[in-house]
């Protein structure tokens, strides 16, 4: 009894420093795939895609790579967000045969003004914010798109939860680079050290956090192999209760 007692005290302290958490938005508490693949059903009806011989699944397959590799060169600075936008789309089409880059403009337009308008929550994520605002001020840090977040928050009934909501365009700086922290960290009135960040991304949520002096939360829903040095790691979401 006595050593589990200790054991306890020895945990507690360190666990009772947090008093801001920070959370990413997509793939961490939003299902952005789901959200993307429902829009993407209603778009290849209203586009008419399958009658122009393109697979639904073959194509979201290949959007979704083509997505990840525009959005590191856009947190590179290499391409802009107008570009993204219309290039993941446009170079997708072009796999299947559609060479029209207005075509595409079209498509990228429509997605931008239904997809955040889809209920997209993970799991348990409701119950879970409810429980962590009774003892924690979160926040919200973010490498999405101003408006589209915006929406995104208010759709699925997010903002009542979060004190702050911190974007890279509003920073001019992207996750991981320091700038997007530090800025969140003044809107908070919040330290690195008090600070604990939650995120689905170990290159742009975790790293960030880290090479800022921040302790992380890793929510590897994937199940990916890694050997990262990170501070906490989870499988679900719900697993932040065990944890604050």
């Amino acid at each position: 009894m006595f050593g589990l007692t200790f054991l306890f005290l020895q945990i507690k302290p360190d666990l009772m420093k947090y008093k801001h958490i920070f959370i990413d938005l997509d793939r961490t508490i939003y299902d952005f795939d789901k959200s993307t693949h429902d829009t993407f059903m209603e778009l290849f009806d209203k586009f008419e895609l399958n009658a122009r011989g393109v697979p639904f699944e073959r194509f979201f397959e290949l959007y979704k790579r083509n997505n990840i590799e525009l959005w590191a060169q856009y947190r590179e600075g290499k391409v802009t967000k107008k570009f993204l936008n219309v290039h993941r789309f446009d170079i997708s089409f072009n796999q299947f045969g559609i060479n029209d880059r207005a075509f595409a403009g079209r498509f990228a337009s429509d997605y931008l003004l239904n997809s955040p308008l889809k209920k997209a929550l993970f799991p348990n994520v409701p119950e879970v914010l409810e429980y962590l605002q009774g003892n924690y001020n979160l926040h919200i840090i973010t490498n999405g798109f101003d408006e589209v977040q915006k929406i995104k928050m208010e759709a699925n009934d997010l903002n009542k939860y979060f004190t702050t909501i911190t974007t890279s365009e509003e920073a001019q700086a992207k996750k991981p680079n320091k700038a997007i922290f530090e800025l969140a960290f003044k809107k908070a009135d919040a330290t690195a050290k008090e600070s604990l960040m939650v995120g689905d991304d170990i290159d742009v949520d975790i790293l960030g956090a880290r090479n800022i002096g921040m302790d992380q939360v890793f929510c590897n829903y994937d199940q990916i192999t890694h050997n990262s040095d990170l501070t906490f790691e989870i499988f679900d979401f719900s697993e932040l209760k065990n944890i604050l």
